[in-house]
């Protein structure tokens, strides 16, 4: 269930009937500053809270809903209490209490917390909510900043990461569905897109994708993010298991190189006493990775594989391809030693 629980449309019934419960300065007329069509429920008035709990527990527990999109898209402009006091805090707080009692009333009920985009990715919100939004912008080239500052804060099991359409809806950039499938691949994985409409080619190729990130989940959603700086217009971030056995890299074309070629680039964090089976992997979960770049001969391991130490790989690195911006590489890395 997508809802945004703490808005109210001026013209209903609940508006005209509890003006009080407005979170306003002047909460008569509060229809005159009206944004979105919306006025926001003040939650911390207790007639309001009761009324959105009683709300969402009857739809949860008739409908059977296991997992909310809770939204929040219409700013708090006028955010003061019946007193006069700024009100911001105190509303945020109950909130969270809203959803920590839905929570306790609906054991296996999940929540995403989804706030115009990530208006509310804190640490807050997560005592509450099983994951968060980071952006409405689901261009995965802007995906790929977006995820990597939020990983700061959150692992990427907590982010959701969603293949959406060929071209955005936000920046109206086309792109290929396997640099949106590596993209949505490094976090809590989904599909925002209209499936009905897809061909048989396009269904095999998300479907390879979904027992990709299946095989890689434990890896993803337990590992350590490791990154690297920018390395002429491209950028290396993985995560590795906490024994440093198995990794996930992924290599993303940001920008035109400057150079002809890339050259070495280092993969941080493995072991370095530990030797290393290298390989590229397709994102869509077919055989063979599909690049794309220029018409070069790129590194063999691509094709190939590779065995190395793990000193190898962390100081001196591996040769990356030639890609155009908004294009990526998929590396797994797994010990070959015996345990």
């Amino acid at each position: 269930l997508w809802v945004e629980p703490e808005m109210v449309n001026l013209d209903s019934d609940l508006a005209r009937a509890h003006p009080q419960w407005l979170l306003a300065q002047d909460r008569a007329n509060a229809g005159a500053r009206a944004w979105r069509r919306q006025q926001v429920l003040d939650l911390t008035e207790p007639g309001a809270f009761e009324h959105v709990c009683a709300s969402l527990d009857q739809v949860i527990a008739d409908v059977g809903i296991d997992y909310i999109k809770w939204d929040h898209n219409r700013d708090l402009h006028e955010a003061v209490d019946q007193g006069g006091r700024a009100a911001v805090h105190q509303q945020t707080a109950a909130a969270y209490r809203l959803m920590a009692e839905l929570g306790a009333r609906h054991p296996g009920l999940e929540i995403e917390s989804c706030a115009s985009g990530g208006a509310r990715v804190d640490l807050g919100v997560l005592e509450h909510t099983q994951r968060v939004w980071p952006s409405d912008c689901n261009d995965p080239l802007e995906r790929q900043t977006i995820q990597r500052w939020t990983s700061m804060l959150l692992p990427p099991e907590l982010q959701g990461t969603h293949v959406g359409p060929t071209k955005a809806h936000t920046t109206g950039r086309v792109t290929d569905l396997s640099f949106r499938c590596l993209t949505a691949l490094f976090g809590h994985a989904g599909i925002e897109w209209d499936i009905s409409a897809l061909d048989d080619a396009d269904l095999e190729e998300l479907a390879g994708w979904i027992s990709l990130h299946k095989r890689l989940r434990e890896v993803l959603h337990t590992g350590h993010t490791v990154r690297t700086d920018l390395h002429d217009g491209a950028w290396l971030h993985g995560v590795i298991t906490p024994a440093a056995d198995h990794a996930v890299f992924a290599y993303i074309r940001l920008t035109t190189a400057a150079q002809a070629r890339p050259g070495l680039l280092r993969l941080p964090g493995l072991d370095r006493n530990r030797r290393y089976a290298v390989r590229a992997i397709d994102p869509l979960g077919s055989a063979t990775p599909q690049l794309s770049g220029h018409p070069v001969r790129q590194p063999p391991w691509i094709e190939q594989g590779v065995v190395l130490p793990g000193k190898a790989l962390m100081r001196h690195g591996l040769s990356m391809p030639v890609l155009n911006p908004a294009a990526g590489l998929l590396i797994e890395v797994t010990s070959v030693d015996a345990d």
